[in-house]
């Protein structure tokens, strides 16, 4: 897709932020902690609101407030406007986490247009897990959450190198059924969320893809989250967001070279006034009978 006009990125922020509202409120009704991260944690502290490049906004999860959160939406939101998508059993959307969408909207990506889902505007949601103070134990942890990536996405990695891609590539080869891809990964996740935050001094991401998953964070900084002000409203990012953000992204009171002021999530089609509904067997599941 071309790059956006700012009168399409205006509307896409004005959704994301719709939607995160709407997750906020959901999560604050039910005691759940959630914190924005990446670029909303960035834009919540350095613009007060989005970055004004930025074209989504993604949130993290302690692994047990994560779970419950998908157990209830699924059961609160049936048939509603915001739906959760997450790989099961029967369910491939090729993404590591769950993430909320907006069925009255289209947003498709180029790794999904044989998937019969939810093509809307979408709200990443990634659980956080204890990073296990012993080293064997960490290495066991990578391990395995490479394991669940490559068989909870069922494709083979892309944007992580040559060896990433080719062990990708033999370990789907090996194992060719869904049945089958399903029973490791879901052993995988098993292993990987092992070890509770409550027993460990660090915490990680691991369904933030290879780079991110090897990164530490001092526990105390995910310990609860505080609301600052995001454009009209106010959002929750973690209290310890100053080492969070270095330990991720370095300098990120920072602005970028204006050459690199752009979104990065690239869209095969988006229509934000119209439902993805609509465009079946025209911009997604083009070769289904």
């Amino acid at each position: 897709m071309n790059k956006l006009t700012n009168e399409e990125l205006n509307e896409l922020q004005r959704i994301n932020i719709e939607m995160a509202s709407y997750f906020v409120a959901f999560c604050n009704r039910h005691n759940l902690t959630c914190y924005l991260c990446g670029g909303g944690c960035i834009g919540t502290v350095r613009h007060k609101g989005m970055i004004p490049w930025d074209d989504d906004l993604d949130f993290f999860m302690p692994r047990d407030d994560y779970e419950k959160m998908c157990q209830l939406w699924k059961k609160e939101n049936c048939g509603q406007r915001y739906v959760l998508e997450k790989s099961d059993r029967g369910h491939i959307d090729r993404n590591l986490f769950a993430t909320i969408r907006d069925s009255q909207t289209t947003l498709i990506k180029p790794y999904q247009l044989d998937l019969d889902i939810t093509h809307g505007v979408a709200l990443d949601v990634i659980p956080l897990d204890g990073y296990p103070d012993n080293k064997l134990h960490r290495k066991m942890q990578v391990f395995w959450a490479l394991i669940y990536s490559i068989y909870c996405a069922q494709i083979v990695p892309e944007n992580h190198g040559k060896k990433v891609a080719l062990i990708g590539k033999i370990a789907l080869s090996i194992i060719p059924t869904r049945k089958m891809r399903y029973n490791v990964w879901k052993f995988a996740e098993k292993q990987m969320t092992k070890y509770p935050i409550s027993k460990c001094s660090g915490i990680t991401e691991l369904c933030s893809g290879p780079g991110y998953m090897r990164n530490w964070y001092p526990k105390e900084a995910f310990s609860k989250a505080v609301f600052l002000p995001f454009e009209d409203t106010k959002m929750p990012i973690p209290i310890g967001y100053d080492s969070y953000l270095n330990i991720a992204f370095g300098d990120y009171m920072k602005l970028p070279p204006k050459e690199k002021q752009f979104g990065h999530h690239d869209a095969y089609f988006m229509d934000l006034k119209n439902s993805y509904k609509q465009y079946k067997k025209i911009y997604y599941c083009m070769e289904e009978k």
